[in-house]
């Protein structure tokens, strides 16, 4: 099984690259491989430019694109990790979602703008770090929105049901540095059971709104 994990922090040596490299080792430890697809460090533009315009309405596909989209497809499992920023995807993040999940590839919308989607059987896993406790989570629905809009929004409206989200909240200061070595040991532990020969599929936390979507994604 061959795993690709998109990281997105400008520091690798902060706690989210930490989660990352433990994920990563569970993978490999498993006897499976696993690529790292680091936009800081290799400069991905996250802009929504004028050639993904153009490829929307049928136009070719940037160069760019079609590398990403080729280690999507190579991939058996997609896996993201990255700090939450106001609750959801920071914008490098993000972007890559906006210019590489493309319709034709990811979607179609048929002359009645029903969508189907095209990445089904790819499992999908969301680690998410942050400094906010849980109850505040909790409290204001944090994070059954991020679920909804990220599991629901984009992986399964492209397919993808098999999908689950892990936030390791609360990870901020030196008080708590034994909690973040506790969710190393977790992220080590997601990779190496996110390949594990006997996992159960998740299915999409919140399955029942996985309703017919609209062409809500439309790039007028």
């Amino acid at each position: 099984m061959h795993v690709l994990t998109v990281f997105d922090h400008p520091q690798r040596k902060n706690f989210p690259g930490a989660v990352l490299d433990a994920f990563v080792e569970g993978v490999v430890q498993a006897g499976h491989t696993a690529e790292v697809a680091d936009l800081h460090a290799e400069g991905f533009d996250p802009r929504f430019t004028v050639e993904d315009h153009a490829h929307f309405w049928g136009g070719p596909r940037p160069a760019e694109i079609a590398r990403e989209q080729a280690r999507v497809d190579a991939a058996d499992a997609i896996v993201l990790v990255f700090p939450v920023y106001w609750w959801s995807f920071p914008a490098l993040l993000k972007g890559w979602i906006d210019r590489v999940f493309t319709t034709g590839w990811a979607y179609s919308l048929d002359a009645k703008s029903n969508s189907r989607g095209h990445l089904s059987g790819k499992p999908v896993m969301l680690i998410g770090t942050g400094g906010t406790r849980q109850a505040t989570y909790d409290k204001y629905g944090y994070g059954d929105a991020l679920r909804t809009q990220i599991e629901v929004g984009i992986f399964n409206f492209c397919g993808m049901t098999d999908v689950e989200t892990h936030l390791l909240l609360d990870v901020d200061g030196e008080a708590n540095a034994e909690r973040r070595a506790g969710y190393l040991v977790d992220a080590r532990a997601l990779g190496a059971g996110l390949v594990a020969p006997d996992r159960v599929p998740t299915g999409v936390q919140h399955g029942p709104k996985r309703v017919q979507h609209d062409a809500g994604h439309s790039s007028t």
